[in-house]
């Protein structure tokens, strides 16, 4: 009996090798690494299901009342350093249709790298998305790349480009972008048809090439779809809320003066967060119970550094609920409240985040910091060295890393 169990003990162990070799052929692991990621995160929603995030132990509500206003804004700075009026109201063409860019369908987890590789080709950049991810999110499992990366990738990296993304855009400002020759990048929300634990709300990144407003629809570069995706102004809107309604232009060096009037006072970015600020302000005394509206109302008080009203507000927004996908792609509430000193509600909220997206290395870092203040050094590098592993470029762990005395 012990012979025979030995045998199968031993048989299995070989199978295991075996199927381990054969996992760390290239073209194998290639196919099978996003199966079995995917599964994996299947698995974790139908042990733990759960449509929302959590709502942090430290939260209390905030009413807006308690929101003091910001004081007034002079309009000095443009990407030249000099005043920019909003543009006079021109009529703008009923439709426009620039030519469509070369399409690639999005590798998995890779709508920013595939979107920004369309916005790019449309200049005559010959990469592709893996040129991008290369850099952005080496690892395939990293679900995310902000807006900030990729407008880091065009200025470093394609030359003869220049990119600026903005906050509080319109319909309008799309179509004066687009009507100027300009396609602009949206990030906006979707909801995943499914019936497993994989489903409901997620972010996905479009290319607008186009719109027409007889039928009231844009033209987009869907890395997912395909090219020239009708989107409905509705759906646009709708969607893009729940980013604070961000968006991206990309445009030739030598244009940055056109660029620049297109933009208008809000090229300013203090001009254009206090904008974005009261937007959300007026979008919550029309729906108190808006949650995107009072999350984007926390990420517009910390861009200005008031991390006490920000963290009010993400409470807000946590308490009404929050996709659980949420904190895969905006991270605010992390900052805030490691400035209140709330660590363990960054701690909470980054494992409710890592236990579903368990490649987030933006969680890792804020976790690690929060660990830090603690007095948990170990687990503060573990989470540093954790976030470098998914991505060798990232600097801000390196920068932890370094800052506690574990640097490479």
């Amino acid at each position: 009996m012990r012979s025979r169990f030995a045998w199968f003990a031993f048989g299995a162990a070989l199978a295991a090798l075996i199927l381990l070799g054969v996992y760390q052929i290239p073209s194998v692991k290639y196919q099978l690494e996003w199966r079995l990621d995917a599964a994996a995160g299947i698995l974790r929603g139908w042990l733990h299901p759960g449509d929302t995030l959590p709502t942090p132990e430290g939260a209390k509500w905030a009413e807006i009342t308690t929101i003091s206003p910001l004081p007034q804004i002079e309009i000095t700075k443009g990407l030249d350093t000099s005043p920019t009026p909003d543009p006079t109201p021109t009529p703008l063409p009923s439709a426009v249709n620039l030519p469509s860019p070369s399409w690639e369908k999005q590798d998995w987890n890779n709508c920013g790298p595939a979107t920004l590789s369309l916005a790019l080709r449309f200049f005559g950049w010959e990469g592709d998305q893996f040129d991008i991810s290369d850099l952005l999110k080496p690892d395939r499992g990293d679900r995310n790349v902000n807006v900030e990366e990729m407008v880091y990738f065009v200025r470093t990296r394609a030359g003869w480009l220049m990119a600026e993304y903005r906050v509080d855009g319109t319909l309008e400002t799309l179509k004066r972008f687009l009507a100027a020759g300009y396609p602009v990048i949206v990030e906006k929300g979707y909801i995943i048809e499914s019936e497993g634990p994989d489903a409901g709300w997620a972010g996905h990144y479009l290319l607008f090439t186009g719109y027409d407003d007889t039928l009231e629809v844009f033209i987009a570069q869907d890395s997912f779809k395909g090219p020239d995706e009708i989107v409905s102004y509705e759906e646009v809107e709708e969607g893009w809320r729940a980013f604070n309604y961000v968006y991206i232009v990309i445009f030739p060096a030598q244009k940055a003066d056109a660029v620049e009037a297109l933009f208008g006072a809000g090229v300013d970015q203090d001009v254009n967060r206090r904008r974005a600020l009261e937007r959300a302000q007026s979008m919550i005394e029309s729906d108190p119970e808006d949650a995107f509206a009072w999350f984007n109302l926390g990420t517009n008080l910390l861009y200005y550094e008031r991390y006490g009203e920000a963290a009010q507000a993400y409470d807000n927004a946590l308490a009404l609920g929050l996709p659980w996908r949420f904190t895969r792609y905006q991270f605010g509430p992390y900052i805030a409240y490691f400035n209140q000193g709330r660590f363990q509600d960054v701690i909470d909220l980054a494992e409710a985040t890592l236990y579903r997206t368990n490649k987030a290395e933006e969680s890792m870092l804020w976790r690690g910091w929060a660990r830090y203040r603690l007095g948990d050094l170990y687990g503060a590098i573990e989470d540093f060295r954790a976030a470098l592993v998914v991505n060798p470029n990232y600097l801000d762990a390196q920068y932890a890393l370094d800052f506690v005395g574990a640097g490479r």
